[in-house]
């Protein structure tokens, strides 16, 4: 005797999902401090972005024409009476980004400040070298 079974694509959609638990992808990418810079006339205006961060944790070092940006960003954990915690996707740790410019720094000249999470720098050019002087032999 045939037998007749039916078929509903639902049945396939739902098949286990109350009963398997969630799969969640394994590793986190790291965080990464994105910067834009605008150049003008006499320095460039740098904003990088730091959630999490603290003014105290930033460090910015300036090398000739290399700017270097890192910060160590903690995750402050807040779990509640009776609740659990499944999955925290927050990132902690230390991040840092250097990139050159073309022209040379002054870091005499430049500034720093922090607000809502953005560093925004203003780093000033070095002015021309004066051009080297000829000597007169006599």
């Amino acid at each position: 005797m045939n037998q007749v079974t039916r078929y509903s694509p639902l049945d396939d959609l739902f098949r286990g999902f109350f009963v398997k638990p969630m799969d969640f992808p394994s590793g986190m990418p790291a965080q990464q401090i994105k910067v834009d810079v605008k150049e003008q006339p006499d320095a460039y205006l740098v904003h990088a972005e730091l959630p999490g961060a603290k003014k105290e944790d930033i460090h910015v070092e300036i090398e000739g024409n290399q700017v270097s940006i890192r910060s160590e960003v903690k995750q402050e954990r807040d779990v509640k009476e009776g609740e659990r915690l499944l999955r925290s996707e927050r990132y902690f740790g230390q991040v840092s980004r250097a990139f050159q410019l073309p022209y040379e720094l002054d870091e005499g000249q430049s500034s720093a400040s922090f607000k809502d999470g953005v560093l925004e720098l203003k780093l000033a050019k070095k002015l021309a070298q004066p051009a080297s002087k000829r000597l007169d032999i006599a």
